[in-house]
């Protein structure tokens, strides 16, 4: 496997290939037909969830305003009716019900320290949010929002432990997803992560990065096997248009001298393992004068048959600042543009984008910690004016 590069998995065992085969043509089929969850391609609002790949493109757009004064750890995600909901460690949220240009008043969900992971239930259009009571490993308690984020209330969950005997922590990883496609399609997940105990540079070596996946709305939980390289922690996960899951990671602790990158595997089977790990060489994992790592954004464009990836972090040679965007046109294979989108302080960052058939569609949202949090909202045109990274070429079918 070529360094830098994470490669699909289809099956190598001759036996299996008859199954693969039918799996293959199977998700081509989700993707010409646009099936998608229990909804039959659509959310709980009667939206598309996936649309085309016109409605991020037009006259390159971006716009930056700040949401939230103090604090840290951002989430950002877009409910079925295109409401954007920025979330703030505290925990609290701001609703912007017109794409991002302007934002309601502060909603506190609860009080405690954020878990990240928000997750936007597309099948019945719930928002759910963790809370832990201080920095983990901490008891955690999951709140529900029935009217887009306007209100929250708690609800029990049980997270089940992983084959380590582990229940995870979660604090701090990115938005989580609901599945779209294949056998798990309304299945929602979000990362997680193993603290060991405490979160001290001797006890790093014993952290890893995991997910927890939730069949029935997210009352029960159960915990994937654990990420294959230990000191990893603060991760994403996207969904690829063939059903597999692309999972993104921080590395916590290095034992490698900088610069630090970050690691990926996938998913053939609904997030409960993890294969193909490697080290994404083009994809800086935070400043490079330093092997501890920073939380990072990660997207997939909501586009029917197309694997755009988006990922956020600071592109530094040294202190958290120069947030920058990158994209991948073939899911995580290669990433070969980049462009920088905030000049000055850039710390842990969180991505979403627009829903079709809403106010939010075509954008592209950034949500990151700079002296409080700021919001950044642009399109792929804006992007595609950026910096090539030599990571691969652009597709052909972008200037079609």
């Amino acid at each position: 496997m070529p360094t830098g590069t994470c490669k699909a998995f289809f099956g190598a065992s001759i036996k299996r290939s008859f199954a693969v085969f039918v799996a293959v043509v199977f998700s081509v089929v989700l993707v010409v037909t646009g099936a998608s969850g229990k909804n039959g391609g659509r959310t709980a609002a009667g939206h598309p969830a996936e649309g085309k790949l016109e409605s991020f493109l037009g006259e390159p757009k971006l716009d930056i305003q700040r949401v939230h004064k103090g604090g840290r750890f951002p989430n950002i995600v877009v409910a079925v009716d295109g409401t954007v909901l920025a979330l703030w460690g505290g925990v609290k949220v701001r609703r912007s019900e017109d794409g991002g240009r302007t934002w309601g008043a502060k909603i506190m969900v609860a009080e405690g320290f954020m878990g990240g992971g928000a997750i936007v239930n597309e099948t019945n259009g719930e928002i759910l949010a963790f809370v832990e009571e201080n920095h983990p490993p901490a008891a955690l308690t999951v709140y529900r929002s029935k009217d887009h984020g306007k209100t929250w209330s708690s609800m029990e969950a049980v997270i089940k432990p992983d084959t380590n005997g582990n229940v995870p922590s979660m604090h701090m990883n990115e938005a989580g997803i609901t599945l779209r496609h294949g056998s798990h399609a309304g299945r929602i997940i979000r990362a997680a992560r193993h603290y060991a105990g405490r979160n001290h540079r001797d006890k790093w070596p014993e952290h890893y990065t995991t997910a927890i996946y939730s069949d029935d709305g997210g009352k029960t939980w159960s915990t994937s096997k654990p990420f294959a390289q230990m000191g990893t922690g603060e991760a994403a996960v996207a969904e690829l248009s063939d059903g597999r899951l692309y999972y993104n990671s921080r590395a916590h602790w290095n034992r490698n001298k900088p610069p630090l990158r970050r690691r990926c595997a996938f998913s053939a089977g609904g997030g409960e393992t993890w294969i193909d790990w490697q080290i994404v060489e083009i994809l800086p994992d935070g400043p490079q004068n330093t092997n501890y790592g920073c939380m990072g954004g990660l997207v997939r464009l909501p586009i029917q048959g197309k694997d755009i990836l988006i990922y956020s972090n600071c592109d530094s040679p040294d202190g958290r600042k120069l947030g920058t965007v990158w994209a991948s046109f073939d899911g995580g294979k290669t990433w070969p543009l980049k462009r920088l989108a905030h000049k000055g302080s850039f710390a842990y960052s969180s991505l979403s984008a627009g829903r079709p058939a809403t106010k939010s569609e075509g954008w592209i949202y950034l949500h990151f910690e700079s002296s409080g949090s700021k919001v950044a909202r642009f399109n792929l045109s804006w992007l595609l004016n950026g910096e090539k990274t030599g990571d691969g070429e652009l597709p052909k079918w972008l200037s079609k």
